[in-house]
């Protein structure tokens, strides 16, 4: 079963996607929490730590398999691993969409070049601190630059507005290039902030414990999604 990329909302509005992070979902009832989203939410956020890159460990190949027997929705795999070159075969076996590693990493031509082999979506991802020069030459030949708005490892921190001068530089970098890459930002992200994301250039919110910590998840993402639609308009 390969996930579909998909936006639920009018299509005569602008274009927005909300992408809940499974990391602030109760794992004991994983499917279940996607269930209750998956109406309402246009990909999974599946992140994905090493316990060496960053200080967390979380999910593996064998979560990401289950998730793909349980939902035809788009995952969109974040690999915080120090060697994501030695888990690509696997994520993508496991039936990653998407896969996206830190240029931080190195190596990024080359991993770029096996995530396009493999059939999945190109993403490139810097820390907060990491400036875009670092990765602008790669904005031609990925699908998705993830922009951290927070320190990677941890969910439930707060947003860093300051990140999003990197988002207005290469949403112009993209536009007078006419490149087909969609900004992400991940980190903090919640009603009274995605305004700001949105206006700034995001195409996709990545949002964890807005959606899966909300008494209902489902409105949650449905009022990120209005609100970051409401400042494009």
């Amino acid at each position: 079963m390969i996930g579909s990329l998909r936006n639920v909302a009018n299509s005569t509005l602008p274009s927005i996607k909300i992408a809940p992070s499974i990391l602030a979902a109760d794992f004991a009832h994983l499917a279940d929490e996607v269930a209750r989203v998956a109406q309402d939410i246009d990909l999974l956020h599946v992140d994905c730590m090493d316990g060496h890159y960053v200080p967390n460990l979380s999910i593996g190949p064998p979560v990401v398999a289950a998730l793909r027997k349980a939902t035809d929705l788009y995952l969109d795999c974040h690999l915080m691993v120090s060697d994501p070159g030695s888990l690509l075969d696997m994520f993508a076996e496991a039936g990653a969409d998407g896969i996206t590693v830190h240029v931080e990493v190195g190596d990024t031509e080359s991993l770029i070049r096996r995530i396009r082999d493999l059939g999945c979506r190109v993403g490139l991802t810097l820390e907060p601190a990491t400036p875009l020069s670092d990765l602008e030459r790669f904005l031609d030949s990925i699908d998705t630059l993830l922009v951290m708005s927070v320190k990677t490892g941890f969910g439930g921190q707060v947003f860093i507005p300051e990140v999003l001068d990197k988002v207005r530089s290469a949403r112009r970098i993209i536009v007078e290039r006419g490149l087909c890459c969609e900004i992400e930002i991940d980190g903090g992200i919640k009603a009274s902030n995605a305004a700001m994301a949105a206006a700034a250039g995001v195409d996709i919110l990545v949002a964890g414990t807005a959606v899966f910590g909300a008494v209902d998840p489902a409105a949650a993402a449905r009022e990120i999604r209005a609100i970051a639609v409401a400042a494009l308009q």
